[in-house]
Parts: C-alpha cells; structure tokens; sequence
C-alpha cells in the first residue's frame, strides 16, 4: 500500500488529499490534513475521483465517424492523418477563421491544457475562439482588466482576517468558492461570525451560504447594479468614503459619486426588491467595519448588467478603504503568474467582431453565444471546422438547440474529451483525454485567486493506462497540423518551440541542462522561475516543489499597490469611459415598468460540477437534483402539480416542481449542465436521470455588451403545469 499526496483537480478549492492505493487501484481518498492551504477538508467531489479513472464509460480509444454516419474505433495514427488531410484542406481553402476554437471550463483545471491550448490557439490565428468565460466570469475579467490592467488582477475578500463580508450572486458553501480558492470554506465563514465578524448576502435565493448568514437580503435578479449604486450613493451623500490611503493611486472619484447620484435608496428600492432603509443600513455597516470585503460571482456576472456590477462591487471595496489592505479585498501572488505573459493592453475590447451580428471581440474570444450562427449563417467567413476542448457546449451554451443542429453542418469538427458527451456525439474525431490521476497537476490558473499563497505540485497518482495518450500531446499534434508539419511531425520540435517561445516572453533562459524534461512541467517550471518566489536563494522550480508534497506556504496575501497595477495611467481607473457609458442602461431600469412574469435563475450543487460529473455513481446518488424551484405562494397561484413546463421565447422544457422556500416569489430556480437524453452519448448513469437542459430557455441575442457574456439569470419565464405521467424527460 501506497499513499499517495496530490491536489484535487476537480473544482477551484484545490484540495489536498492522500489516496491510498495498492495494487495501480485507489483503495482510499482522505484529506490532508498537513496541507498548506486546505489542512484536511475536501468535499463529495474527491470521492468522485476514483470511479471517473474506472468509469467504462470514459473514452479510450480515438473514435472516428464512419461512412454510415456512425462513430467507430480508430487508431491515433489514422485519427489524425483524418484531421491532417480534412483541416489542412479548409484553412487553404475558406483561410485560418473558418476554423472555431472551443476551450471549455475544466481547461482552467489543468495546467498542461491550458498552456498547450494556449499555443494551439496562436499558431491557428483564428479570430473564431470561444470558451466558457462568457457563459461564466468574463465580466469580472474585463472589469478588472480596465480598473487595475490585468484579467487576472482580481481582488479577492481576505476572509480569514475580515470582519464584515457582503456577497451578493454568490454560494461559495456550494461552488466551493468560484474565482475564490478558499477550501473550508463554511469553516471559514463560521470563524469570521465567531470572531465578531457580520456575513450578509445578497441574492434572489436563499443559498446554502444565506443560511449560514448573520442576514440574507432577497434581491430581484438582475437588480444587483442598481443597488451597488444606491450603496455609492448613500457613501457620497453622509460623506462616508474613506479611501485609506489609496489617494494617489486613485483616478476617477469624482465620476463614480456624480454616477451615483440618481440612484439613491429610495429610487433603488422598488426595482431591487430591498427596502431603502436596509440599503442605508447597509452603506453605513460597510463604511464602518474594521475591515470588510464585497464579493460577487456567478449571479452577478451572467445577467444584463454582470460588466458593470463586477466593475461597482470593487469600486465599494476602494471607497470604504478596504482594497489592498489585510481583511479587505487583496491581491494574490501566485508562484506561477500568468500576467507576466499579457502585455499591457489599451484596447481589450472590441480589437475585431464577429461576422454576423457584429459582437466585439473581448480579452481574445468571441461571444460563445454567437458560435451557432458563426457555423450556420452562410457567407465569406463562416465557420467550417469546430475543434473543442475539454467542453460541452450542446448543454453549456445559450440557444443550445440551435448550437447543437449547427454542428451537423460543419465540415469537421475535433472534440477532445474524458467522454462521448452531447457535444462530442456530432464529432467527425474523438480525441479521449487520460484520468486525473494519471497526470501531474499545478494550480496554475486558480493561484491567482487564492486567499493565501502557496503552491502544490503533484505528480501522478497511477500509471496511465495501455494506449493512453496524453492530452497535450494531442495539442501538439494538432498544432504541427496547422503549422504545416503533418501529422507525424517531431513533437520534440514542437514542444521545444513552445518552450522557447514561452522562455523569451517571460525573458529567462531555457537551459536544457538546469529545466525540467519535455513537456508541460518544463513551461511550469519556466513560469515559477520568472515567479516572485525563490526558494534557499534560488528560483523556485519544479524539482523543488517536488520536494513539498504538501505544498509551500508563501504566508498570507500582503499589500501590493502600485506594483500589481498595470494600467496606461498607472493607475486604479475607478471609472473607466466604457464602463461609465454602459452604466447609462440603468437609467432606463429605474423607469421599466416592473413585469409580471415569472423569471428563472440558475444553482449549483456540491456534488455536480456543470456537465460532466453526473455518469459516477458516487455523486449521482441521492434525489434528483434536476428539479424546478418554486416558492409555494407560486405553485398555488399558478397550480402547479408535480411537473411543470417553463417556455421562454427560445425553448420549452418538462420538469418536476420542487416546492421551496428557499426561492424567492416570483422567481424559478434550475440547474444548469443536465439534459442528457442524447442517445449517441456514453454515459448510462446520467442517461438513467437525465434532466433538462436550462440553456434550451436562454436567449443567445442578449448578451452583457461589454463582456459578450450571455445573461442567463433573470430570465422571462413562463410557468404551467404539465400533465401527470409516469416519466418526464427520463424522470
């Protein structure tokens, strides 16, 4: 028996764990409890681990489509000689921007993927990419891409040292934290009640972290913006703000307030749902806690208005003098920082548009609400080939339905994935991803969201199994593809341009004899060198992380300004031209005439991660969590029986009705990532309760303008019983 010391890769918590194994077999998964950053919690999802290794649902061999239409086994040789010949032939053809680029959430979980898709995504040159950031936190990146010069420059609330905590969109005793690697977090925030610290959230449902709060505040969805201006307007008007220090390094004061200056309490009230008397409170706690943080995340960003909320939730941490400073909102310090590889940017939105409806380009990517219409809409410029990455997009994406019978269009399209899911069942090539287990793994991306620095590298927990290939090896390949190298090209050389390319950009030596072997730990250890952190006096590489299995504690997050800004001005631009113009919407809101009509918003649950974790038994047992919340002064008003169907302008769905108080009045919850009724798909645990698919309901033509995010909360719906039967949609 051996115990093996690793990381989770499963969420943004980042838990450590030791997995007892004998035999190649996971016998046993336990928290560490000696971890530098989690010290023994971990979640339902841990346990999840073993039986996706040993899933015989997961793909393990490269699937080709046949001539009769149907995917069989193929060899990797033949699966991309197919690719070589097929790809090659369109980009000569319709040129480099009728191939998409797909890249979906559980790319940020693994750091050889993201850096290997990084490479792919700049040697194809495509302008078509798209990724889950604007179905999830992309507002939140360009807010901070334009307050402080950086996507990555996030404040984060310093929860172990706050003493007030509003979160408003949020349920981090759920999501584990999201853009917050905070693990334990529910001992986390019973520590700050315990030391005198007062949480309030703000959202239309009373989450699992609402019940944990000193107050909830049941806000109507999508209303958050209005109220994080009345809170500015009440700080201006009692002459409340205190910056603390932060003066000099401050641009726009003036320009906030005179915003906030329509927006008082009382104009605010009747749109928010919040008494204006709870709202000056509100404003007053917050201006005088010691130390306090505000903090948004899903909710707040997947509406009309997720840019400029994400943007007023940090101008309150700067007007209560609460950013950069301990028990505030404070910067990480990750060891391996991919700011360094982004220049300053001017101009993050709007660099080049899509072809049809003419959406903005943001941070790199395209709206992933305008994909269908990329593939389906004929003309100079359309889509012709469709590569996807670790993703479901058929289940992820607004207009899902359109999405996915536009894939039947396309001329090829390359899936790489754990599973034959409801997106890679329209693939000409399936390209199967190996275990977790069986690769190393490193916080890249979820370091800069950490409340505490540190580091953890792990190697893998088994050998891969017969066949298995790499999936960064798979991006190799494909980049030799589209670098004109052929499919059998030298991935030696190609891994070596990578290399040095990756080297020169972050200005350190690639010196073969004192770097880590090909591959992906060798682009890790070029980004710890070029890190903040050295370790006895010497740069902190990977061979020395090795040497911690438990992690590295570089000690709490520390006061960073200027230094972590990177703005033109050099600045915090705490009021941005493009988000002060996209803050004139609101005007309009507090004179819509409030509508009648039932609105739906979306949840999470512990034991689901959004598409892909409903096929292991061990997270799948239970209820059925794929139900319809609806507050019972609404399941009598409407007379709702045990199903229900929610019509919106796009979509129907047939769901069963859960009773609850938890929602508020006039709102609807559903989860998102269900509906998994595909036939050709490959997961028989999830096909046994399927779902419904949420995204069906939302509208892929409104999108945040800023961010191209869609708005997926807040959505017009409406709601009638459906008649009784025996089984709905699987159920």
């Amino acid at each position: 028996m051996q115990v093996h010391r690793h990381v989770c890769p499963l969420c943004e918590a980042g838990c450590g764990l030791e997995s007892s194994v004998d035999a190649g077999e996971v016998i046993a998964i336990r928290g560490n409890r000696d971890h530098v950053l989690s010290h023994g919690h971990l979640c339902p999802k841990a346990f999840g681990l073993k039986e996706l290794h040993s899933d015989a649902d997961r793909l393990r061999e490269p699937l080709l489509r046949r001539p009769d239409g149907r995917l069989g086994p193929t060899s990797w040789d033949d699966a991309f000689s197919v690719i070589d010949q097929r790809l090659t032939a369109i980009i000569d053809r319709y040129g480099a921007d009728a191939v998409a680029l797909y890249l979906g959430n559980p790319v940020a979980h693994d750091f050889a993927t993201t850096l290997y898709a990084s490479a792919l995504m700049r040697t194809l040159g495509s302008r078509n990419v798209y990724t889950a950031n604007t179905v999830d936190a992309m507002p939140k990146f360009v807010s901070c891409q334009l307050m402080f010069g950086g996507m990555y420059t996030v404040p984060l609330p310093d929860i172990d040292r706050c003493s007030y905590l509003l979160i408003l969109g949020a349920n981090p005793l759920v999501s584990n934290g999201s853009l917050l690697t905070a693990p334990g977090i529910r001992a986390r925030l019973r520590a700050l009640r315990r030391r005198g610290g007062r949480l309030v959230v703000v959202d239309p449902n009373r989450t699992q972290t609402a019940q944990e709060a000193d107050e909830h505040l049941p806000i109507r969805p999508g209303a958050d913006a209005l109220l994080l201006l009345a809170l500015i307007h009440v700080l201006a008007g009692e002459d409340l703000i205190n910056l603390r220090g932060l003066e000099a390094h401050v641009r726009g004061l003036e320009t906030v307030t005179a915003l906030a200056r329509d927006f008082s309490p009382e104009a605010v009230a009747p749109q928010c749902g919040i008494t204006a008397e709870a709202i000056r409170r509100l404003a007053r706690e917050l201006a005088a806690a010691p130390a306090a943080a505000v903090y948004g995340r899903t909710g707040t960003c997947t509406q009309r208005f997720g840019t400029v909320t994400s943007w007023l939730i940090d101008v309150l941490n700067v007007l209560t003098g609460n950013l950069d400073r301990p028990g505030g909102a404070m910067f990480a310090s990750p060891a391996a920082d991919l700011r360094q590889l982004s220049g300053r940017s001017d101009a993050a939105i709007g660099r080049w548009h899509s072809r049809v409806r003419g959406a903005p380009e943001t941070l790199g990517e395209l709206p992933l609400a305008c994909l269908a219409e990329e593939i389906d809409t004929p003309g100079t410029g359309q889509v012709k080939a469709l590569i996807t990455v670790a993703g479901n997009p058929a289940r992820s994406a607004p207009d899902s339905t359109r999405l996915a019978a536009a894939f039947d269009q396309l001329e090829l399209m390359v899936s790489l994935d754990l599973y034959r899911n409801e997106t890679s069942t329209h693939a000409d090539i399936v390209l199967p991803a190996p275990s977790p287990l069986t690769k190393s793994h490193y916080d890249l991306f979820f370091g800069h969201f950490a409340i505490r620095n540190t580091a953890t590298f792990s190697p893998p927990v088994l050998p891969p199994w017969p066949g298995d290939r790499p999936d960064w090896q798979s991006l190799l390949r494909l980049i030799g593809i589209v670098a004109r190298q052929g499919a059998s090209a030298d991935l030696d050389l190609i891994d070596d341009m990578v290399a040095g390319s990756l080297a020169t950009t972050l200005g350190v030596s690639a010196d073969p004899d004192t770097m880590a072997p090909r591959g992906p730990e060798r682009l890790l250890d070029l980004l710890l060198r070029a890190g903040p952190y050295r370790d006895r006096g010497a740069p902190l590489t990977v061979a020395r992380l090795r040497e911690y299995p438990d992690g590295l504690d570089f000690g709490p997050l520390i006061p960073q300004l200027p230094a972590v800004l990177n703005t033109p001005s050099g600045l915090i631009e705490l009021a941005p031209d493009l988000l002060v113009a996209d803050a004139s919407r609101l005007r309009d809101d507090l004179q819509r005439q409030r509508s009648n009509n039932m609105v739906l918003i979306g949840r999470r649950h512990l034991r689901s991660n959004n598409s892909w974790m409903h096929n292991l038994p061990t997270l799948a047992k239970g209820p059925d969590r794929c139900t319809l919340h609806v507050h019972p002064v609404d399941v009598a008003r409407l007379a709702l029986g045990p199903y229900a169907t929610v019509t919106s302008p796009t979509g129907a769905v047939e769901v069963p009705v859960e009773v609850s108080e938890t929602v508020s009045p006039g709102v609807v919850s559903l989860p998102h990532g269900w509906g998994h009724d595909e036939p050709e798909a490959s997961g028989r645990v999830a096909a046994r309760r399927p779902g419904v698919n949420s995204n069906v309901l939302a509208d892929g033509t409104e999108l945040d303008p800023l961010s191209g995010t869609a708005v997926l909360n807040g959505i017009p719906v409406q709601i009638r019983t459906a008649p009784m039967r025996g089984e709905v949609d699987g159920h």
